[in-house]
């Protein structure tokens, strides 16, 4: 069964960092681009920052770049999203998913698998 799970959400202050991990079973991230999307309430889902399947390209939203880095350790099976310096915008359930489709990889549509999220609250 292929599925992705994320970790590491959780309540911080303005100005904290957390780290989020996305663990996949079932298949192998280095054949994948992997995208880190996030939903707060009421508002569309945005795409925060995504990676190549080697891990050597990566893009980020104009709203998190300069603050948070994603990077994947394939022989872990595993993508990671450092977020630095944040504030209560960024206020959301993150979800990480996979793909091998070509397109815009900060678009969601192009994502075939997805996991279930972690809340990331930042108080202010």
């Amino acid at each position: 069964q292929l599925q992705l799970v994320e970790s590491g959400g959780g309540l911080v202050q303005t100005g904290g960092s957390l780290r989020l991990s996305c663990s996949a079973s079932g298949f192998r991230l280095d054949y994948y681009r992997i995208g880190w999307f996030r939903q707060a309430p009421g508002k569309e889902r945005e795409g925060v920052s995504c990676i190549s399947s080697s891990g050597g390209v990566t893009n980020y939203a104009d709203s998190v770049k300069g603050r948070f880095i994603t990077s994947k350790d394939n022989a872990k099976n595993t993508v990671y999203l450092q977020m630095n310096n944040l504030g209560p915008e960024d206020t959301a359930v993150y979800y990480c998913a996979a793909t091998m489709r070509v397109g815009t990889c900060l678009g969601w549509s192009i994502y075939n698998y997805w996991g279930r999220g972690t809340q990331v609250t930042v108080s202010s």
